[in-house]
Order: C-alpha cells, then sequence, then structure tokens
C-alpha cells in the first residue's frame, strides 16, 4: 500500500459522519495492514499487470528494451506461479488459459524516454471491476459543450458506475482530455493509477478542475462502497492533450481504492531506490 492511499482513508475515516461507511473504510485499511503483514495479497482480485518505464537516454541496458521486456514478463510468470499474482488474463474469444498471465499484448508496458541514467519500473497491478465493469468510459464532446459538458459526463459516468456496483468507490479518477480517443483513455489510465492520490496539475485551469469534480461527486453522497457518506472519490486527476478543432475526446478510468502501485529506480551504479512518487508528469509540470 502507498502511503498516499494510507492517507487518503485516514483522512475518509476522519470526516466521515456515516457510521457505515466509516465501519468500511476502518476495516478495509486493517486488512489492508494485515495483507502486506501476511504477504497476501490485497484483494482477490490481482487485475491486469501493467509496467511504466521512465528510460534515461544514457541509460546502459544490457539487451535493450527488448532484453527488459522479457524481463517484465518473466516477472510477471514467476509471480503467478508463486501465487502472489491470480491467472486472472484470458484469451478474449476462446477463454484459453495461458496460466501465467502472460500472452498477447499483455502485461502491458508503456514507455517514456528521459534526460539521465536512471532506469524506473512501476507495476501497478490495474483491478477488473474498475476496468470492466463501468469505471472506463469514452465519448467525444463538441467545443460548445465545453467545460460543463466535461464536467456533466464525468459525474453522469461516476454516478452510474457506482449505482450499479461498477466502481468501487472511493475510487481515484483518472480523466484524460484532448487527443485521438486512444490518447485521451491512455491519459485518462496514467492519471488514475501513476499519479499520488490528491496531487495536482500544474495549470492552474486544470488543477481548478480537479478541485471542482471531487468536490462535486463526493457532493452525491455515495460513500464507502455505495454505503452512503462524505467520502465517494478519494480523488481526480485529469491530464490533457492537444485537440483537434473537431471535437474534445473525454476519457474516464477509474482505479480501486487500493490502488496497488509500487516504483523502483535503478540507478547508473546498479543502486536500487524505492520511490513512493513514480513523477510520471513531472516533465510536463516542469515545461508549464
Amino acid at each position: 500500500m502507498s502511503p498516499d492511499v494510507r492517507r487518503a482513508f485516514e483522512r475518509a475515516i476522519a470526516v466521515e459522519d456515516s457510521e457505515l461507511s466509516c465501519s468500511a473504510l476502518s476495516e478495509t485499511l486493517r486488512s489492508l495492514d494485515l495483507s502486506a503483514e501476511r504477504c497476501s495479497p490485497a484483494c482477490p482480485d490481482t487485475g491486469w499487470p501493467l509496467f511504466f518505464f521512465k528510460i534515461g537516454h544514457r541509460a546502459c541496458l544490457p539487451g535493450g528494451l527488448l532484453s527488459l521486456t522479457e524481463l517484465a514478463r518473466d516477472a510477471v510468470r514467476k509471480a503467478t506461479r508463486d501465487g502472489v499474482l491470480r491467472a486472472t488474463m484470458k484469451h478474449p474469444l476462446t477463454g484459453a488459459d495461458p496460466g501465467d498471465n502472460v500472452g498477447m499484448n499483455i502485461p502491458g508496458m508503456t514507455y517514456r524516454f528521459v534526460p539521465g541514467g536512471d532506469l524506473q519500473v512501476t507495476f501497478v497491478a490495474k483491478g477488473g471491476g474498475s476496468e470492466c465493469l463501468g469505471g472506463t468510459r469514452y465519448r467525444m464532446i463538441a467545443f460548445a459543450d465545453g467545460l460543463a459538458g466535461i464536467r456533466k459526463s464525468i459525474i453522469d459516468w461516476y454516478a452510474a458506475g457506482a449505482r450499479t456496483g461498477a466502481i468501487c468507490p472511493p475510487a481515484i479518477v483518472g480523466i484524460g482530455i484532448g487527443g485521438t480517443f486512444d490518447i485521451a483513455a491512455e491519459l485518462a489510465k496514467q492519471a488514475a493509477v501513476l499519479r499520488i492520490i490528491g496531487s495536482r496539475h500544474p495549470e492552474p485551469d486544470m488543477a481548478r478542475l480537479e478541485e471542482e469534480l471531487t468536490g462535486a461527486i463526493n457532493t452525491l453522497g455515495i460513500g464507502a462502497m455505495g454505503a452512503g457518506g462524505r467520502t465517494s472519490v478519494f480523488a481526480v486527476h485529469v491530464e490533457y492533450a492537444l485537440t483537434h478543432i473537431a471535437g474534445i475526446a473525454l476519457a474516464m478510468s477509474a482505479n480501486c481504492w487500493i490502488a496497488r502501485r509500487a516504483t523502483t529506480c535503478i540507478h547508473p551504479d546498479g543502486s536500487v531506490e524505492h520511490l513512493d512518487d513514480p513523477g510520471w508528469f513531472e516533465r510536463e509540470a516542469a515545461d508549464a
């Protein structure tokens, strides 16, 4: 459990006035602590295995990117064999099970090239419920819809997902605005799984939108797992890309409230550092 996840739970417990939601938050936090203590999965669903690599332009990778990719695939195989991950990845048509969560385009791998000589690896176990059952949405809106159209879409999507039990609230919500549909969807996913809970976009307009959406969703009174209460979402994170004048792509990606994420940085001298913050968007923040 990342420190930002623990802080989000503690803040929600401190302000919650619904006895049922407060109990749900407290017992889930206790369960997470026991999972860490006993080295057992925090949830029966260990989700999609996703890797995010930040590769320094001077990093020395014996065997190159292909070797790095194979090492990541081998790590997923070993984690599945050792019982750290459930074998949940299947062929989408036949249901054939490789038994090790490794196959066509899985595990997912995203690469970003940055200055320096470090290699940074972030692993995310993206939950199946938040991904499959209503936590992932997309649409195109007209420029004329503007901020009102963006706000309405996100609030409607989140409320619908929570109402049907398709999202485990309070979730962490990533929003992607602009670009083509796949760019918007990728930005939404990265905002949901890689940003520290409650961090703010460096551009004031985007930061304001994050605050407005977080506040609006929390006024819905959904609470923990729909039990009612003051905390319906842990955070809303917004990222954007330039868009075509014909319209605005809009995507939402919800992440489970336990938000499983771990980041390791390998320095040129071979030393290893474990990081709480992947800093995935830090270059954009610096440029802004």
